[in-house]
Formats: structure tokens, sequence, C-alpha cells
């Protein structure tokens, strides 16, 4: 939306160019030619369309809440799906536009963020910004910000694109790259983890997640989104609220001025992590994005349609009016799946990962996976949060919930294939940790659930015969209230779960 608007600027104000049709070299050389003037692109007038006009809105709004409160009203400008340095310059170009960058002075009034979501942002986040920073004009800019970049790392989509063990590695490699960059270049980073609150969203205890960071990544600071249940299981009151600052602040510290035995992992430790990675990708797109009549299954095993039609969300559930997984927003994926209570993007793709490994390592391999569990902070969380999510997950419950896809011939090529990775994954984890059951290591957490699910299971029961109501067209109001009460219900019996 950036480019376009950009674009079309640009084509009026010098008739006969056409920025989108740049590669990416020729639209920062001409990107910052127009960050090196204070000349305006606009002109009073001239009739722009109607997403440019939305978007130049959006900017003005902001710099007149910066002149009626202050410039600490809003401080930063974050650009979903970046994938390059023309996504960031372009946001600059449009700043300039209404006065919040001004060139003459080298003066930035907002931070600009680069948010990398995907698994394939990720893995270029290094070098993105290893090439934003070697540019002199943006440079000057961040001096005016205290030589301060802020990075978001996107947890949710990273996700949904690659899966739960892919998308912890990925994260876990671009943190190191850009504080290796950062670095490099003499520029203070501050990470932005866009965490929600499920384990599919990079949800889990924040103190372990902070202490799992690697090395150099927390340099006291850090910033972290609160989201949904969350926010009200964390801050409903004034000393639960102060208790979780405080722990925030504590692993916030100690990861900045205490070494720990996992800052450095081995190289072993690495390679594995890489090879289980690939593994796990694979088993993932396989099913999510290759496996014919998926999206089909999901959209009718699971409450996802219910949560677009009732607008129990902030957002619309899709970024477009399709239903196609990739416009999905992570959110009501995430949620969906962790109401039929089979949590899949908290673990699919673990059991694959682990079989291959073991096949082709053997016993080794399995001891390596064990001592990398006993030893590195970043595997023993992602193993730790997999053992929350299997631990809430019931695959009788979620058969129950298969049972509402009408179509029988893709119900049986679907759920038995999901059931076998749920079985290889939960075996997979009790043999790499040692445990007998899940939640053997969270003793706490075990007792709590064994005490709350029966009170959370037949509110699944009662779901499932609503959603069966509500789609043969029974139009009972009751039945729509119905099912928006199970859902809330369900979502605070999991706690974690959106």
């Amino acid at each position: 939306m950036h480019a376009r608007t950009v674009a079309e600027l640009l084509a009026i104000a010098n008739p006969g160019s056409d920025y989108l049709a740049l590669d990416e070299n020729g639209r920062i050389a001409l990107l910052l030619e127009e960050l090196a003037t204070p000349r305006p692109l606009t002109a009073p007038g001239v009739n722009y369309s109607d997403e440019t006009r939305n978007e130049l809105a959006i900017f003005h709004t902001a710099r007149s809440i910066h002149q009626r409160f202050g410039r600490a009203a809003i401080e930063n400008v974050i650009i979903s799906k970046t994938d390059g340095v023309s996504d960031i310059l372009e946001v600059a170009v449009l700043l300039k536009e209404v006065g919040l960058l001004r060139p003459l002075e080298h003066a930035l009034d907002v931070n600009i963020v680069p948010l990398f979501e995907t698994i394939g942002d990720l893995a270029n986040a290094g070098p993105t910004m290893d090439r934003l920073l070697a540019i002199p004009l943006y440079n000057r800019l961040l001096g005016s910000r205290g030589a301060l970049q802020e990075c978001m790392l996107g947890y949710s989509d990273s996700n949904k694109d690659g899966g739960f063990l892919t998308s912890g590695w990925a994260l876990y490699r671009a943190e190191i790259a850009l504080t290796e960059v950062f670095a490099r270049h003499g520029i203070t980073l501050r990470l932005f983890h866009g965490r929600g609150g499920s384990v599919g969203r990079g949800g889990g205890p924040s103190y372990q997640a902070i202490l799992a960071q690697p090395q150099g990544a927390v340099q006291g600071q850090i910033r972290i989104t609160e989201q949904g249940e969350v926010i009200a299981s964390k801050y409903a009151n004034p000393e639960l609220g102060r208790r979780n600052l405080e722990i925030l602040a504590a692993a916030t510290l100690e990861a900045t001025l205490l070494a720990h035995e996992h800052d450095a992992p081995k190289p072993q430790f690495l390679a594995a992590m890489e090879e289980l990675s690939a593994s796990a990708f694979a088993a993932y797109r396989r099913m999510v994005y290759e496996t014919p009549g998926f999206e089909a299954y999901f959209w009718e095993s699971t409450v996802i349609a219910e949560i677009a039609a009732l607008n129990i969300g902030s957002r619309p559930a899709s970024r477009k009016k399709t239903t196609a997984i990739e416009d999905l927003r992570a959110i009501p994926w995430v949620f969906s799946w962790a109401q039929c209570r089979l949590m899949l993007p908290g673990w699919f793709g673990f059991g694959a990962a682990v079989a291959a490994w073991r096949e082709k390592h053997g016993e080794p391999g399995m001891a390596l996976l064990a001592e990398m569990h006993r030893d590195w902070g970043f595997f023993r969380t992602t193993l730790s949060n997999m053992d929350m999510v299997l631990g809430k997950s019931d695959i009788v419950i979620a058969e129950r919930y298969s049972l509402l896809v009408k179509d029988a011939a893709l119900r049986e090529a679907i759920f038995p294939q999901i059931k076998a990775e749920w079985q290889a994954s939960i075996a997979a984890l009790l043999a790499i940790t040692g445990e007998r059951e899940l939640l053997d290591l969270n003793p706490l957490l075990k007792r709590s659930i064994r005490n709350r699910f029966p009170y959370l299971d037949p509110l699944n029961h009662i779901q499932v015969e609503l959603l069966r109501r509500h789609r043969a067209g029974e139009t009972d109001d009751r039945v729509q209230r119905g099912i928006h009460l199970t859902i809330n219900g369900v979502a605070a019996g999991l706690r974690n779960s959106g």
C-alpha cells in the first residue's frame, strides 16, 4: 500500500515515471533523491485516488496529534510485511510529505520500525538492515532519534507461514543476524517482539522467553506486545500488574548483565536445529498449503466462520475477501485451532522432524537432542511451550469437530494425518525431555489443567452441537449467542489461546 501511494505521488509529480516498474536498486536510488530535498511531492487541487488520500490522511493525522499533544503521543510507525530497504524509505518519503521528517535538519519525529513477518523476510532481516544502515542519509536521520533503531519481529505470521518450530528458529536466527549487523554499524538495536497470547503466536512464560534470547539481543531494553485475554490475566489488578512488570524488568536485567551458558550454543546444536527446522517446515507446508482440500477442512472443522461473522476480534478475520490460508490473519487462525482443542500451530511438524532426525542419526542423535534440551535455553523453552500446548490439546474432542466436515472423504484424508502427527509429536517430546507424561516438568500447570478441564470440556461438546445447528440453518438467536458464549468460555479456560 505504501508502494502504491508513493508510486502515484511520483507519477503525478513526474509524469511518465513508473516507480512500481523499478527494481529494488532503482527504487532505493529514487527514494533517496526525494529524501534529500525538502520539496514535497503532493500539490493542492490534485485529485488523488481514495487509497492515496486515505494513506496521506493517516500521516497528516499523526502530524496534527504531534502538534497538539507532543511527540510522545505517537512515537512509532510500523511497516507490516517489510521485505526490503525500499519499504522503509517509502515510509520516510510519506513522513517527509507531512513534515514528520525534515530533510534540511536531518530530523525524524517518529521511529520507522520495519516488521519482519514471514520466514523469508526473517531470513532477510539482517541483510536488509545492513544495507539500510550503510546509507549515510538514513544514518543522519537516526542521529536525531538517539542513534537507535527498533526492529519488530512477527511471531504470528511467521508461524502461520512456516509452523511452530521453523518460526521459532527463524526468529532466533534473525535476532543473531540483527545483533551482529547493528554492532558493526554502531547503532543501538531495540527488538520489538510481536508476541501473542498463544504459543502459536509466540506466547508462553515471558521470563523464560526473554532469557532464551541469543546473546546481545537484549541490550538493557526490550519491547513486547501483550494482547487478548493475556491483558486481563496479567494486569487485571495493580498488584498482579506490578508483579508481571517486575518479572519483565528482572528478566531484561538478567539477560543484559549476566552471562548464561546457553548464550553461546555449541555448533552442533545450531546444525541440529537447522536440520530439524527444515524437516518441520516441509511437513507443515505439505499439510497446510499443499494438501488438497485443507482450506475447506479448516473452515468446516473449526469456528473460524463464526468468529469472522460474530465480530469478536478488532479486525476482519482475513486481509482480503477470500478463504485462503495465506490471506487469513494469524489471530483467528491460531484461535480457531485452540477452540477445537487441536492447537495445531503450536506443535505440527515437530513429530515428523524428530522422526526424520532419528532415522538419519539414530540414538546418538536423540542423545544430542536431550543434551540440547538440558543445556540450551532456546531449545528448552521451545519444548516447554510445546509441552504446554500439547497438554491442553484433546484429540478426542478434536475428532468431534472433524465430524463437522461435510465431505467424509476429505475428513478421512486429513484428520488421521493430523492425529498421527499429534501422537508422533508427543512421543518425540517425551523421548527428548525424559518425561513419562506431558507436563511432568510443570506440575503446577498439570494440576491446574486437571482441575479446570472437567468444566471446560463440556463447553466444547456444546459448541459442536450449536455449530451443527447453526450451519444447518437454525436461525434462533440463542444458538448464535450460545456459540459466542462457548467461544468465550473455552478461551477463558485455555487462558493463552489467542
